[in-house]
């Protein structure tokens, strides 16, 4: 999948395709649909599909503290939508220039000048534009003047319920992850290259992975029993073998008292040096909430019984299949 950043890069052959535009958060069961039809669309009209986002999300540019958590950074993002066979990913910087842009200008440069469109997908709750003027009649009138039709999302639903990436962070609130998994169409991981950290968890005898999660927050926290996949230096492919650990979601506040959070991983009976590597972290089973302990001794010994932990409920997840 080709990756595309600003409009400024956008080049002739861009030009002629079908396309979306959205969040994409998760890349769940029901972007999946939409992406699906669109891909069918393609294929009918022999384009390519280009699905365009913004980064960071309007959201998160207008209130990043109360903006809610992501389900995906953007290189999470990208992986998802190549893996599922998309063409093309315009990424949008969400910049003070871009926010000033009527709607109709935005949908000039974006959708006729930039891509030249022939077939579009979007929610019809979307809004765009200056003052989120831009909407799904506005596009729609822009498509029936040009030549080319704009088509509203249907709503998916599992359970009698809408899937949707506020219900999957509910989910993730309440560590079902089963349904998460059932929610994204895959079980729900946070992936990327492991950094160096204060090596800490070595002088206790627990060296962890340290992943920076390149997110404002996380939509899960707290201690958890995970499996791993280790990707390789370049980041690319997918691991057959999973290891099995146990994960600190959090801002290390016996340690650090920090305000980002960050991922920390000890993997099971394992020791190799995995710097620089990219890791899948899967989230199985919540063992308990993040939090402060009086001394380092104190926090040693926690670590003991979390491990414990993890490994039980690995024996007990086995023998139940």
């Amino acid at each position: 999948m080709e990756l595309i950043r600003g409009l400024q890069n956008l080049r002739p052959r861009h030009r002629g395709c079908v396309c979306t535009l959205g969040a994409f958060d998760g890349v769940h069961k029901g972007h999946q649909k939409v992406l699906s039809t669109l891909m069918a669309k393609g294929q009918e009209l022999g384009l390519p599909t280009t699905v365009v986002i913004f980064e960071p999300l309007p959201r998160e540019y207008f209130s990043p503290k109360d903006a809610p958590p992501r389900l995906m950074n953007l290189r999470e993002k990208f992986r998802a939508l190549a893996q599922l066979g998309i063409d093309r990913l315009l990424v949008l910087p969400f910049t003070t220039q871009l926010r000033s842009m009527g709607a109709n200008e935005f949908a000039d440069e974006v959708f006729l000048t930039g891509l030249d469109t022939r077939y579009m997908i979007i929610g019809d709750d979307l809004r765009f534009g200056r003052d989120r003027t831009g909407d799904f009649e506005l596009l729609k009138k822009l498509g029936k003047q040009n030549g080319f039709d704009v088509v509203a999302t249907e709503t998916q639903s599992l359970h009698g319920e809408r899937i949707s990436s506020t219900r999957i962070r509910r989910t993730l609130e309440s560590s079902d992850f089963g349904l998460a998994a059932e929610l994204l169409g895959r079980p729900y991981s946070i992936s990327g290259r492991v950094t160096e950290g204060q090596q800490l968890g070595r002088q206790l005898g627990t060296p962890t992975a340290n992943v920076k999660l390149n997110r404002l927050r996380s939509p899960i926290n707290g201690v958890y029993a995970v499996e791993v996949a280790i990707q390789g230096k370049g980041g690319s492919g997918t691991a057959d073998k999973h290891y099995l650990g146990v994960a600190n979601v959090g801002t290390r506040p016996t340690v650090d008292d920090g305000v980002k959070a960050i991922l920390e991983v000890h993997i099971l009976d394992f020791n190799q040096d995995i710097y620089r590597q990219h890791i899948d972290v899967f989230f199985k089973y919540k063992i308990r909430d993040e939090k402060k302990f009086a001394s380092i001794d104190e926090l040693k010994e926690q670590i003991a019984k979390d491990i414990k932990t993890s490994r039980e409920y690995f024996v007990s997840a086995k023998s139940t299949h």
